[in-house]
């Protein structure tokens, strides 16, 4: 499934074309994806302005003119892209090619800078899902996220009144959203493997017995940040059916360190070890047992 830098690929692609545009018309061959669109999607949409592309947790977010946002979760197969565009890249790691059958929605578009052009969704397996809000904030899906890992919000202090008390596994921390938004299995195994935190230990000892920060909270905000910074630098990463914008693919794949590595050496200096791959909550974690320690 897209994490953030996934996500923030997609909006960073889609801003410069669609800030400014108009939607002449809404085509829908179908009448659901995960959940049934919106009743009167179409109706509510064609001949607004898009008034700006943001991005919440996993969410992209579409402001129109008349007020609502359009919420888009893309699930595990869901894609935004321009007809108009080629394939930047070709296709690599299990990508799969744009099928016709799998457009489920159509924007036609014009734009005063671009000219026309069409805006499409698809999503083979349809685990994604578009909602309309007259007020965002009224979104059940955005209410009780953490902050951004990438904002201000996203701190030492912030992380340490959220881990305080904490049994479960720091793993399980970090991927719970309303400790922290957009994170995922990829970049929360590569934070901790950067940071050097073994990632069964409960989050709780990631604090003194006096309940303050011991050091290694610092290192993972500054893992958590850098890794992400780098992963939307390239892109994202592409396992199976990412696609950016422009039907391309992301690259950080090539730079995972111990995610879908197991067996393999570890990459940080002088380590000895070797990755290795357990099960946590039905989810596959991979880490350094040799360099990855309890705090």
């Amino acid at each position: 499934m897209p994490e953030l830098p996934e996500v923030e690929t997609v909006r960073r692609g889609l801003e410069p074309w669609l800030d400014g545009a108009t939607i002449e018309k809404v085509t829908l061959h179908r009448a659901n994806l995960r959940f049934p669109f919106p009743e009167g999607l179409a109706a509510a949409l064609e001949g607004q302005t898009i008034t700006g592309v943001g991005r919440r947790a996993k969410y992209l977010l579409i402001g129109l003119s008349n007020g609502k946002t359009v919420l888009s979760h893309l699930g595990m197969t869901g894609s935004w892209r321009f007809a108009e565009h080629g394939i930047d890249k070709p296709p690599r790691y299990y990508e799969t090619q744009p099928v016709p059958k799998h457009d489920h929605m159509v924007w036609e578009l014009s734009h005063p800078k671009h000219g026309p052009s069409h805006l499409i969704y698809a999503d083979p397996r349809r685990f994604g899902f578009i909602d309309l809000y007259d007020d965002i904030e009224d979104s059940p899906y955005l209410r009780g996220l953490g902050p951004e890992p990438l904002s201000n919000g996203f701190n030492g202090d912030e992380l340490t009144a959220a881990f305080k008390g904490k049994k479960s596994p720091i793993k399980a921390a970090l991927l719970d959203q309303r400790v922290v938004a957009g994170l995922g299995n990829i970049y929360v195994a590569e934070a901790l493997h950067r940071a050097h935190i073994l990632p069964t230990i409960h989050a709780g000892t990631m604090l003194t017995a006096k309940g303050k920060a011991k050091p290694a909270i610092e290192d993972l905000v500054s893992a958590v940040r850098q890794v992400l910074i780098e992963a939307i630098e390239v892109g994202g990463s592409t396992l199976r059916d990412f696609r950016n914008a422009q039907g391309g693919s992301g690259y950080f794949q090539h730079r995972f360190a111990v995610y879908d590595r197991e067996g393999e050496p570890c990459p940080t200096p002088l380590c000895t070890g070797t990755v290795k791959r357990i099960v946590q909550s039905g989810r596959s974690t991979f880490y350094c047992p040799v360099c990855q320690k309890k705090p």
